[in-house]
């Protein structure tokens, strides 16, 4: 069995294929299985994946329907042998020693059983600075993951048991799925981090901020959902939930106003959100 199964969704990204992979074989951490996942593509990725599995007998193949990343990592995971699992995503890169230091950091934290490293952000071509709000951190995250995603699915490294304990990527969430996942996890789990620059980050070429406009109706839905399920006991959490919640309904309805729409519109997307909003009434007064 391999130490480590790394995930490599994608779909149309044939021109960045190439470095991406690469990063992954260069690795000085060699005991691993990569895993191609094309999202059904229309462009030549499938067969640019097909060409490296020809060569190196641990690249393993899987072609699916097009139907988004979440169900694309997915089944990266349950194709997964490894006791380890890492993501990247097909126009990032990492650095050759990423795998090695990730694998020595949890070796020193054998508590810890997921990380992430520091990353440089590419865009066009030059870098630039991620900002403070985007400052990485290490410990119990779920206060900052509720505010804005903060853990890089492509920096990621974490056990095979945390999937079997707290389920995989939510396949209903077209944006944000990895939000919603690290909401759960960090609600548990402390978060490592291994200060060095491992990633090169290029973040997305059709930006899903242009594509779904009012993007934090998705962390809503994730939100209200870590809530509805019953995912924690712990009442402290559930207060910053319902903090959250109203922030992120104050950034809905100013949005939507920048943009001239009708608020109506943005309350009809929270009622499909809140099927029960009863529930929420007390401390969620958004409908009254």
């Amino acid at each position: 069995m391999p130490v480590v199964s790394i995930i490599i969704p994608s779909y149309n990204r044939e021109e960045y294929l190439i470095s991406c992979i690469d990063s992954v074989l260069e690795q000085s951490f060699q005991d691993f299985e990569l895993i191609l996942v094309d999202d059904g593509s229309v462009d030549n990725s499938f067969k640019l994946m097909q060409s490296y599995q020809e060569k190196d007998k641990r690249v393993i193949c899987i072609e699916q329907e097009h139907s988004g990343v979440s169900r694309a990592r997915n089944t990266g995971i349950y194709k997964s042998k490894g006791e380890w699992i890492a993501f990247l995503d097909s126009d990032d890169t990492w650095h050759p020693e990423k795998l090695e230091k990730q694998l020595a950091y949890h070796s020193l934290h054998t508590d810890c059983q997921i990380s992430q490293t520091e990353e440089i952000w590419i865009r066009n071509g030059k870098r630039v600075s991620p900002g403070k709000k985007h400052k990485k951190e290490e410990g119990f995250l779920f206060a900052k993951s509720l505010e804005l995603c903060c853990i890089t699915p492509s920096s990621v490294l974490l056990h095979r048991s945390l999937f079997e304990k707290y389920g995989v990527f939510d396949e209903k969430l077209v944006s944000c799925e990895d939000y919603e996942l690290w909401l759960r996890i960090s609600s548990k789990k402390k978060i490592g981090l291994i200060s060095e620059l491992l990633l090169n980050r290029l973040g997305g070429h059709e930006q899903l901020s242009t594509k779904y406009k009012a993007m934090d109706r998705f962390r809503v839905y994730s939100i209200v959902k870590f809530l509805y399920t019953n995912f924690t006991n712990n009442n402290s959490i559930k207060e910053l939930c319902y903090r959250a919640l109203e922030e992120k309904w104050r950034v809905l309805l100013l949005g939507a106003k920048k943009r001239n729409r009708d608020i109506q519109e943005i309350t009809e997307i929270m009622n499909d959100i809140l099927d029960n909003r009863s529930i929420f009434k007390e401390k969620f007064k958004i409908l009254e």
